[in-house]
C-alpha cells in the first residue's frame, strides 16, 4: 500500500509558483521544485501530474491569487482609469518581491524549445485573454462616449498590454518602481480624450 502524502499540497503549490516566477517553465529543473516544495519528485508527480501539469496549476494560482487589480481595473468608471489603474497594478505586482521581480505569465515562456511550447501557447491565450476583456471594456467605453468615435479598442487594448508587458521585462531587469511608474504615467500622457457632448455616439450605440 502507498504512503500518504505528508505535506500541504496548497503549500507545495505556492512555492513550485515561486520558483516557476522567478525561473520559468524551462528555468526551473526539478531540483528546484523539489528544494523549494520540501517534497520529493514521486510525491510531486502524484500529485501534480507532470512538471506541465504542475505549472498550469501554478498560472491557474497566480491569476486568482495576484492578479486581482485586473478585475479592479475593469471596474474603473472611464476607460482611462481603467488603463491607469491596470498599468499601475502592474508595476506594483511586478516590483512587490525583490526574490520574484517581473510577471509570472510574461516571463513564464517568453520562447523555449519545442517540449515547452504547449506551455508558450499557455501562456499567450492567458495573455489574450486580458486583452480581450480590455478591448470589450473599451468598447463599452467607445459606445457611452468615454471613448472617441474614432478610437480603435483593439489598439489601444493591445497597447496597454504591450506596456504592461514592457514594464515587467524592465522590472526583470531591475528598474525601480519609482521608474517603472513615470513610465506608465507618460504612457498615459497620450491617452485619448473623452468624446464631447456634440460628437456623435459610435455606430451601433
Amino acid at each position: 500500500m502507498g504512503r500518504h502524502r505528508e505535506f500541504c499540497v496548497e503549500t507545495a503549490l505556492d512555492a513550485a509558483l515561486g520558483v516557476f516566477w522567478r525561473k520559468g517553465y524551462e528555468g526551473a529543473s526539478y531540483a528546484d521544485l523539489t528544494e523549494a516544495t520540501g517534497v520529493e519528485r514521486p510525491a510531486l508527480y502524484s500529485a501534480f501530474g507532470n512538471k506541465e501539469a504542475l505549472f498550469r496549476r501554478a498560472l491557474a494560482r497566480y491569476d486568482e491569487r495576484y492578479v486581482g487589480y485586473v478585475p479592479e481595473a475593469l471596474g474603473q468608471p472611464t476607460a482611462r482609469q481603467v488603463a491607469a489603474h491596470f498599468l499601475r497594478g502592474a508595476v506594483e505586482l511586478t516590483t512587490r518581491y525583490p526574490d520574484r521581480t517581473g510577471c509570472f505569465g510574461v516571463h513564464g515562456a517568453v520562447a523555449g524549445s519545442d517540449d515547452a511550447e504547449p506551455i508558450r501557447q499557455a501562456l499567450i491565450q492567458y495573455r489574450a485573454t486580458g486583452e480581450a476583456a480590455l478591448r470589450e471594456r473599451f468598447e463599452r467605453a467607445k459606445a457611452e462616449g468615454d471613448l472617441p468615435g474614432t478610437a480603435d479598442c483593439a489598439t489601444l487594448a493591445a497597447y496597454v498590454m504591450a506596456v504592461a508587458h514592457g514594464l515587467a521585462v524592465q522590472a526583470k531587469a531591475g528598474f525601480r518602481r519609482e521608474v517603472l511608474e513615470a513610465v506608465a504615467e507618460q504612457a498615459l500622457a497620450g491617452w485619448p480624450a473623452e468624446a464631447r457632448p456634440d460628437q456623435p455616439a459610435a455606430p451601433g450605440s
